[in-house]
């Protein structure tokens, strides 16, 4: 660790060769100098006179500044993260621009993150395994390569909490001398394919015995060997600056208990006649069994991994409602409160952070209990529900603020992208304008991620030169934008398109990057005007919910589907109702909102196609590719909802030429999804999504030409 206002001077020192040089004990300052390194070793120039300094007198923690002074540049952070971040600027700017110039920066928010729902095993899997991204990436979060990637992209990209979420991941973790049974040796999967079924595999947070029943191995691994895993893992994020918080959903003992049966027409279990499991533990509230083995685990995962930050915790939907008469918060107080409490009479210096997730929960019960936690306590608040991409303004969060403003708390966000999977996207004013609308002064900081998607590595790409690689890679300028823009709000659009050329080798990459910004407000404008708070509700790259809640939304659904509240929108029905009673329409109408549709959609095309080039690197192409597939999404939409405004007239006034209008609007809706499905076709193969269901472009073209018929035969 460095010591406060340690100075440490490289002066004149050839970077591939240190040995003479008094180096800095600190590995994030390390990455920060390979990088440095890198860039000279590519422009030719070999040594460079860099003083390293901390002052956390003069600089918040994660800042720095860069003073430049003819080839002598000191940079100062006021810890070793502002150090490594400090550095990484250096590189940057020496690698885009061939100068270094003074700069100075501090976090914008302090806690940037990142939210994996992590499938570590079919047997201990995250909180809904029943899409392909999570069947497919079991094999690949325990491979060292992906982490150290995932890990080295976070830091670059200016990331500082990683939350890794999984209902029960103990059995895959730990073991444990009173519970001998528990710790599972080896890795699996499933060779069960789900059908999109409600609970089908136990979901959420359970393991149903289909999976059991149909257990593949992925790896031999020895418990052993996988907590050592866990350990270089977790060591290498804090080498990197990271702080790595379990997240997990109640009662989920999973492998540790019975497998519960599929539950296709139900949300929450009955477990009161459930067999006990290994040493009794059950899903049970009241088996003190249950109870014990809890605290008993949290305590000894502690203790096992001493780079964990902090737990998070969800009284979730597999415990009785608070409102029933239960009192979820003894439960989770007698067992994960008391297993740190227990932890920390071993280990009294070291801080666990805790979450408490606001999910089906009272506030002033938490606090009963949490009152008094020796430690840091937050909340965390499903910010923008589930529709990450709808509108940088958010406005769910009041009474959450309240509700914790009463007991001096702050909260972390919960940025839940259950929108796009499949496409690339980009908006830098988006998602400039998002985190600057957090309220910061209630904010303990974010994670951005999904319920019903795993971002490790891709597995649909037609393509073999880009078939398998990280997601991480795939959606480099998303990632980059929810990283760098949390840390430097003020992040210039100039240095984003620079860090484009570089990456997007193409004559015109400006026209490019401008094109897909242009795409990217496509899907916002769609999710705010048909607005599906949840993730089973609403896939827009399908059109389409979980069956249960309705399967392929048709144009019927989209006349009087509740628009995004607060975003001066008006749906079909209101916007007719309004014109024909000639009420003033202060609201953006559909007319407009298609306009705006067809514009960006049109101009997303035409420029997709003007930029093509055979010659184009394959990363190029596909973006590309996605670019024009958002765009023919976009014109899909803006027909739909045309359609569904002509129905309402029609449905009113009784006259024909509304049904004609309908008809010939849904007919253009069918051309542009055939195109949308063409080029999806070409580029992906299907999949099966975890929350609403099939991903399948021709199964969506099929349910458009039956909409095409309906509105016809009306």
């Amino acid at each position: 660790m460095l010591k406060r206002f340690l100075v440490i001077t490289l002066i004149g020192v050839t970077l591939y060769n240190c040995s003479n040089s008094k180096e800095i004990d600190s590995p994030l300052v390390d990455f920060a100098k390979e990088h440095i390194d890198k860039v000279l070793a590519e422009s030719g120039q070999k040594t460079m006179n860099i003083t390293w300094k901390i002052d956390s007198a003069t600089q918040e923690v994660q800042a720095y500044s860069i003073t430049v002074n003819s080839n002598d540049i000191t940079i100062t952070g006021g810890d070793e993260s502002g150090l490594m971040y400090g550095g990484l600027e250096v590189a940057e700017q020496l690698s885009l621009n061939g100068t270094v110039v003074n700069t100075a920066h501090a976090p914008f928010i302090l806690n940037r993150g990142l939210k994996m729902n992590i499938p570590l095993d079919a047997r201990t899997p995250s909180y809904d395994d029943s899409g392909d991204a999570a069947i497919k990436n079991v094999k690949t979060v325990w491979e060292w390569d992906f982490w150290k990637n995932y890990l080295d992209q976070m830091a670059i990209n200016r990331y500082n909490v990683l939350s890794l979420w999984n209902p029960h991941p103990f059995p895959s973790m730990i073991k444990l001398e009173d519970y001998p049974d528990v710790a599972l040796d080896d890795i699996y999967t499933t060779s069960y394919k789900p059908n999109g079924l409600e609970n089908e595999m136990g979901d959420p947070g359970l393991v149903a015995s289909v999976v059991f029943d149909n257990l593949e191995l992925v790896k031999k691994q020895s418990i052993d060997d996988k907590i050592a895993f866990w350990q270089k893992v977790m060591q290498y994020a804090h080498d990197r600056g990271i702080a790595i918080y379990w997240v997990n959903w109640n009662i989920c003992p999973n492998s540790v208990a019975t497998p519960v049966e599929p539950m296709y027409k139900t949300y929450r279990i009955n477990m009161r006649d459930e067999k006990p499991g290994k040493h009794g533990i059950t899903h049970q509230i009241d088996n003190p069994i249950t109870i014990a083995y809890h605290r008993a685990a949290t305590k000894q995962f502690l203790l096992t991994y001493p780079h964990i930050k902090g737990i998070g915790i969800t009284s979730g939907e597999h415990m009785p409602l608070t409102w029933e008469g239960s009192n979820r918060e003894e439960w989770v107080w007698n067992t994960y409160g008391l297993g740190i409490l227990d932890f920390k009479k071993e280990q009294p210096n070291r801080e666990i952070h805790f979450i408490h997730r606001v999910w089906h929960s009272d506030m002033e019960q938490i606090m009963a209990y949490w009152g008094d936690y020796p430690d840091t306590f937050d909340v965390s608040f499903k910010y923008a529900k589930a529709r990450l991409y709808a509108s940088p303004s958010i406005n769910f969060y009041d009474d959450h603020i309240e509700d914790m403003n009463q007991y001096g708390l702050k909260s972390w966000w919960n940025l839940r992208n259950d929108d796009i999977f499949v496409y690339r996207w980009a908006n830098t004013d988006y998602v400039r304008d998002f985190i600057a609308n957090m309220p910061k002064g209630d904010t303990k900081g974010y994670y951005m991620g999904s319920d019903g998607y795993v971002w490790a590595r891709e597995f649909i790409s037609k393509n073999p030169e880009l078939s398998g690689e990280y997601e991480f890679d795939k959606h480099k300028f998303r990632f980059m934008l929810w990283g760098r823009l949390g840390y430097n709000n003020d992040l210039s659009e100039d240095m984003i398109l620079k860090v484009f050329k570089k990456h997007y080798a193409i004559d015109d990459a400006e026209l490019l990057f401008n094109t897909w910004q242009t795409a990217s407000k496509i899907i916002p404008q769609v999710n705010r005007f048909h607005w599906r708070n949840w993730d089973a509700d609403w896939s827009v790259e399908s059109c389409r919910a979980r069956e249960k809640l309705g399967g392929f939304r048709d144009v019927f659904d989209f006349i009087d589907n509740p628009v995004m509240q607060n975003q001066n929108l008006i749906n079909c029905k209101d916007y007719v109702t309004k014109v024909l009673s000639k009420e003033a329409i202060t609201e953006t109408t559909p007319p407009q909102v298609t306009e705006r549709l067809i514009t960006w959609s049109n101009d997303a095309i035409h420029n997709a196609d003007k930029l093509y080039s055979e010659a184009a690197s394959a990363q190029t192409k596909a973006l590309l590719s996605d670019i024009k597939a958002m765009g023919y999404l976009g014109l899909f939409y803006a027909y739909k909802i045309n359609a569904g405004t002509q129905l309402v007239f029609y449905q009113t006034k009784k006259d024909r030429q509304y049904k004609t209008k309908a008809v010939n609007h849904m007919q253009k809706a069918l051309e542009a999804v055939t195109a949308y499905a063409n080029i999806s076709n070409t580029n992906y193969h299907t999949q099966m999504l975890a929350r609403p269901g099939a991903l399948n472009w021709d199964a969506m073209v099929a349910e458009v030409k039956k909409e095409v018929e309906a509105v016809t035969n009306l």
